[in-house]
């Protein structure tokens, strides 16, 4: 399992520090360059889709990696909460 959890480390995409509530909107914005407002516009538009913009953000929140490499789902199956 932890094989998985390295992998999705392997990816640039981390939180942004800019965020209001899970930070996914901040590091799409500062992957991509757009302005964070905007991008969080965009993300709360996708909400509008059924179950999709909704459940796409879920699944974000609990795979993305924070600034410190800490992901939300291995800290729910008891992996390392920081590495």
């Amino acid at each position: 399992m932890n094989s998985i959890f390295d992998s999705i480390r392997k990816v640039s995409f981390r939180r942004g520090p800019d965020r209001i509530l899970g930070g996914i909107a901040g590091g799409l914005a500062e992957v991509t360059g757009i302005n964070v407002w905007l991008m969080r516009l965009i993300v709360l538009a996708s909400f509008l889709l059924p179950v999709l913009g909704i459940g796409a953000y879920l699944v974000a929140w609990v795979l993305t990696p924070w600034q410190d490499d800490s992901i939300p789902l291995q800290q729910v199956f008891g992996g390392p909460s920081i590495r």
